[in-house]
């Protein structure tokens, strides 16, 4: 049967000389992986300006292969394949890489599946529900790449996230969220404010033993095997890695940017997580093998920062990007901050701030002691 030409597929291209690029990789790969141009189909994009295809071969276990196209003047594709590396070597399931036309940023990669951890979720439970009590074990298998991909660091494997990264995030939310989404003008005294509340967090957040950092190491990123004897999760969009602090991924995977747990379920994750990293020696230097309190209230002050760098880029994506879908997600992570803050004395500024921004009367606020 003669198969379809992919020029006939009807996939929007940013010009005519990108799509004959990518009509002419395409079909040199046709006979070395005996791929059916017919089945060609958009998988999925993400908040870059990635987005991926779905291909299938032509072989009787019609075998299937996933195509990234990263536009060069947009996305640098050198992380991803260095990352890749370093975790396939660290023994985690993520895709290989089985071509890559480096000049016009195409490439063809291994398919790890069709259904990520959150929609495997999602089939269950209400995941707006803050009561939502997940099953343990995929969690577990979480946990296991989690740590493998912590116990492979080196100190020069990547670049560092530093206070100067993690600041810069950090101004996302003043400028994108409050100044361009809210469209909120902060008063000197505001603005020191936060400056004061962005150096706390901060401080806390160096103050973590240094590792490799996934960065958004959360459900929608971790795949379910189609191997049915693939014990692993699969792990994608890893390409921001950097070396940084040890709290940042475990807060990423307990504080979803697409989903929310009970506090139980958190703090249950987490304590398995915690029991876990202290047998490796990698957090013993903070006194933190000793003593789960100090490590959660470094957790949370982790999350907290990247819970006001995410309503940022939400917001930014929204703006600047023309993606609004993500801005639906923003109240929850408006209520990740406001619990965050109203554990501690430090961030009470933060909860008046936000208060006084929604018209909001202040309540009672708890904090625990010494942080």
């Amino acid at each position: 049967m003669p198969k379809n030409n992919p020029s006939k597929h009807t996939f929007d291209w940013p010009n005519a000389d990108r799509k004959s690029s990518f009509d002419h990789w395409l079909n040199s790969l046709v006979g070395t992986f005996s791929l059916d141009e017919s089945t060609l189909t958009l998988a999925s994009s993400d908040a870059s300006f990635r987005r991926y295809f779905r291909i299938f071969s032509m072989a009787p276990d019609s075998r299937s292969y996933i195509i990234m196209d990263a536009p060069p003047d947009k996305e640098n594709c050198t992380p991803f394949v260095v990352i890749a590396k370093l975790m396939g070597n660290a023994g985690i399931l993520v895709p290989e890489i089985l071509n890559w036309n480096e000049p016009h940023g195409f490439m063809l990669i291994t398919d790890l599946g069709h259904q990520t951890l959150l929609e495997k979720l999602s089939l269950d439970l209400d995941l707006n529900d803050l009561q939502s009590v997940p099953p343990v074990e995929p969690f577990k298998k979480a946990l296991d790449a989690l740590l493998l991909w912590q116990k492979a660091t080196t100190a020069d494997g990547l670049p560092a996230y530093d206070e100067s990264v993690l600041m810069r995030e950090l101004d996302l939310f003043p400028e994108w969220y409050l100044n361009k989404h809210m469209a909120v003008s902060l008063t000197l005294d505001q603005q020191n404010s936060l400056s004061s509340i962005f150096s706390f967090i901060v401080k806390s957040n160096l103050s973590a033993p240094k590792v490799f950092v996934h960065r958004d190491f959360m459900t929608r990123n971790l795949m379910i095997p189609k191997e049915e004897n693939e014990y692993r999760l699969g792990v994608l969009d890893f390409q921001d890695a950097l070396l940084g602090p040890i709290t940042y991924d475990i807060a990423s995977l307990m504080r979803d940017a697409f989903c929310s747990w009970s506090e139980e379920f958190v703090l249950d994750i987490t304590v398995r997580y915690w029991e876990r990293i202290r047998l490796t020696g990698l957090i013993d230097q903070n006194g933190w093998s000793e003593d789960f309190g100090e490590f959660w209230r470094a957790v949370e002050l982790m999350g907290l920062q990247r819970h006001l760098k995410v309503a940022g880029i939400f917001a930014r994506l929204t703006i600047r990007d023309q993606k609004p879908k993500y801005l639906a997600d923003t109240p929850r992570f408006i209520n990740y901050i406001r619990k965050t803050s109203e554990r501690y004395r430090e961030l009470f500024p933060l909860i008046r701030l936000l208060d006084s921004l929604e018209n909001k009367k202040p309540e009672n606020m708890f904090s625990f002691g010494r942080i």
